[in-house]
């Protein structure tokens, strides 16, 4: 999804050839061989992310004209990447206009002098499939958050790839059971509904990192009551930026209930059975961010309505098409 969006958004008098790479790997094979003259480089990828692709390219004096494409739009970010040698960064999904200024900025785009008519390069067809464009736009979404939660914590977020799964609530019971082991949680519920999809945000916290994130939130909670409160905020924090970030790309606008402490110091068969009559069968979007040197992350779940799923796909077929 995201390579479809970014060739589309290429200027159509560049007449260049184009290689894709699905992870960076492939990118810095392609790029040995000679391929990868200019690179639109993403950061969240399989096997290898983008700032590794860029420390690689340095160790191996490998000469690329780079510009990072991401949905990770965090400061810190943005200042990784110039270091480490990209020359320019723009946020995902990319504006065809500011790519193509962006490219004759940096010289790697010479303008068409009047008269002369374009001859751009074949566009390689692309087909998507919905989970694979649903992760795509879960990527942009908490890109958004992670740098409103950066800037609000003053740290720096990690990005995982999301994980997008049609499950049975009691599935989804049992693969986060799994993944917690046995740890004691505390839970964050808030609903969301606009345009035929609706769904509950739920954030977990891991009540092992309660103190990290009251030091982190220059807090002192004197109990669960002041502790809830404090998770509440962070919640409105995470939960209100990631669905802004769905709204903007499937440009549908949701009413969203007032977050609400789902559960404290329980365990997640304990959270979910609560809600197991609510949510049958839901479409589970996984996000966990990670907060650089700290013991901390938290894990997000989009839970969508079974009845969503058919106005989340006509949504995302637009944008595909």
């Amino acid at each position: 999804m995201a390579r479809k969006q970014l060739i589309r958004a290429l200027p159509a008098e560049w007449p260049v050839r184009i290689t894709q790479a699905s992870h960076g790997e492939e990118a810095l094979d392609a790029i040995r061989q000679g391929l990868g003259r200019v690179v639109l480089l993403d950061l969240t990828m399989p096997v290898m992310d983008g700032y590794q692709v860029l420390a690689q390219l340095r160790a191996e004096g490998l000469t690329a004209q780079v510009v990072v494409v991401s949905g990770d739009v965090q400061d810190e970010a943005q200042r990784r990447v110039r270091e480490l040698g990209a020359l320019a960064f723009l946020r995902k999904p990319a504006d065809p206009e500011e790519l193509r200024a962006t490219l004759l900025g940096l010289g790697l785009l010479a303008p068409v002098p009047a008269g002369v008519p374009a001859t751009p390069g074949p566009l390689p067809e692309l087909k998507v499939n919905f989970r694979d464009a649903l992760r795509e736009v879960s990527n942009v979404a908490m890109g958004r958050a992670a740098a409103l939660l950066a800037r609000v914590l003053g740290v720096f977020v990690r990005l995982p790839i999301p994980n997008v799964s049609l499950f049975e609530v009691s599935e989804l019971q049992m693969a986060l059971a799994d993944a917690q082991r046995g740890e004691r949680l505390s839970a964050v519920c808030q609903g969301f509904i606009g345009e035929g999809i609706a769904g509950e945000a739920l954030l977990l916290f891991h009540d092992t990192e309660s103190a990290e994130v009251a030091r982190l939130m220059d807090v002192t909670p004197r109990g669960d009551t002041d502790q809830a409160e404090m998770l509440l905020d962070l919640a409105g924090i995470l939960i209100g930026a990631c669905l802004a970030g769905f709204a903007e790309q499937l440009d549908i606008r949701f009413s969203q209930s007032h977050p609400r402490l789902l559960g404290q110091h329980s365990s997640v068969e304990r959270l979910l059975n609560l809600n197991t009559r609510r949510w049958h069968k839901t479409l589970a979007v996984e996000i966990s961010y990670e907060i650089e040197d700290r013991e901390l992350h938290f894990d997000l779940l989009l839970l969508f309505t079974e009845s969503s799923v058919a106005r989340l796909t006509q949504k995302i077929h637009y944008l595909m098409d």
